[in-house]
């Protein structure tokens, strides 16, 4: 199912999506609680952006500003991740340690939430939605955090706007890789 009503987050973007933008706003809330999200289009199926996201074994190796991340316990649609991921401001370099339940509902959305770690709140989702040929698909990635660590606002918005669509376009260029590669075959 592709209707609108299904995911409405991609409606208001979709045509700057198409003509490949990356989205991110930051909202700051009340007891110091942030709301971040991006989103991209990416020219390959969900499937493919989906494989790459769950390969939680490697995604230090390709996803930009995650330094390290294990699978540590599956429970069917229910993953334990260890993640350490590193992201810095001019010369200042910060590393946050993070313990994730992610629940898979395959292929649309990766839920995930802190079990323990660096910050007091740390959920938030994946979302793929395809595009109307099934040939490609609008990636979204949302969050409410709040470090347990001193970030002021302004940090934490420039952070996210800088490493987001750097996750995001790395994600990109993986995925229309692999579906590249998938659709012409070598011989």
């Amino acid at each position: 199912m592709t209707g609108k009503n299904e995911t409405p987050f991609f409606d208001a973007i979709r045509d700057r999506l198409l003509r490949g933008e990356t989205h991110v706003a930051v909202h700051f809330r009340e007891n110091g609680l942030i709301d971040a999200e991006g989103a991209i289009y990416i020219a390959a199926p969900a499937e493919t952006v989906w494989n790459i996201l769950t390969d939680y074994d490697r995604l230090a190796q390709t996803i930009p500003k995650v330094a390290e991340s294990r699978l540590i316990e599956e429970r069917g649609d229910e993953k334990i991740i260890d993640q350490t991921g590193r992201s810095g401001f001019l010369f200042i370099e910060k590393s946050v340690r993070i313990l994730l339940a992610v629940r898979e509902q395959f292929p649309r959305r990766l839920f995930f939430e802190q079990i323990e770690g660096d910050f007091s709140v740390y959920r938030g989702e994946w979302r793929f939605m395809p595009d109307e040929n099934g040939g490609g698909a609008f990636v979204g990635w949302s969050a409410t955090l709040k470090p347990d660590f001193f970030a002021p606002p302004f940090l934490v918005s420039f952070v996210q706007h800088q490493d987001l669509p750097t996750v995001l376009q790395a994600v990109k260029n993986l995925a229309e890789k692999a579906a590249g590669e998938s659709s012409h075959p070598k011989q």
